[in-house]
């Protein structure tokens, strides 16, 4: 989540959105990856209530929400607010994007893009570190943070990723804005499978 929800793994029709071109341009930009993010975790927002998650202005967010409209990624929720207290909801669930195309159609923007998710995950995984010390003795015994590496061929490490995907299709949460059940976070699980430099 991507984030940013951003996986590849398939979604319910219409729920989630795949990057092209046109989109990256409208992503490329940190802070609007982190405001779509926002949406989808906690649900419709003001720029007012997004500046002050993000310690930023509100004509900061104000403009990035405009930009992110216009891209069709995020949409007004008429259900509430007036005209002077404008609320967003994300358009879409998840975010599917392909790297390699990206990379291949616009590779400054997809660089953008993915510097953006890169920082997007080390600024959770900081987070996270930062609260471990307030954590219940059953979150920290819960939680992880491991680096695991491999020898393994492309194809070897493709057929990794559908294995994991399918684990962590099996627990995935149909609706982040709903209401967490009793006893229940909200968890962050981040993927990252590449290969390392050897030399």
């Amino acid at each position: 989540m991507s984030d940013e929800r951003d996986d590849l793994t398939p979604a319910a029709p219409g729920k989630t959105v795949h990057l092209d071109r046109h989109l990256v341009r409208a992503l490329a930009h940190p802070m609007r990856n982190r405001m779509l993010a926002m949406l989808r975790m906690y649900g419709p927002q003001t720029a007012t209530t997004l500046a002050g998650r993000l310690g930023v202005n509100t004509g900061a967010t104000s403009y990035h929400l405009r930009q992110l409209a216009e891209a069709g990624l995020v949409v007004e929720d008429d259900s509430r607010g007036n005209a002077r207290d404008r609320w967003w909801k994300s358009a879409h669930q998840s975010t599917q994007f392909d790297p390699t195309e990206l990379l291949d159609q616009e590779p400054e923007l997809a660089m953008g893009f993915l510097h953006g998710i890169g920082q997007t995950y080390a600024e959770n995984m900081f987070g996270f570190i930062d609260s471990m010390q307030t954590l219940t003795p059953e979150w920290k015994d819960a939680s992880l943070l491991s680096d695991y590496v491999f020898h393994l061929r492309p194809e070897e490490l493709k057929a990794l990723q559908v294995e994991l995907l399918a684990v962590l299709e099996k627990y995935k949460t149909a609706d982040l804005t709903a209401p967490l059940p009793e006893g229940a976070e909200q968890v962050s699980v981040q993927i990252q499978a590449y290969p390392r430099e050897t030399r």
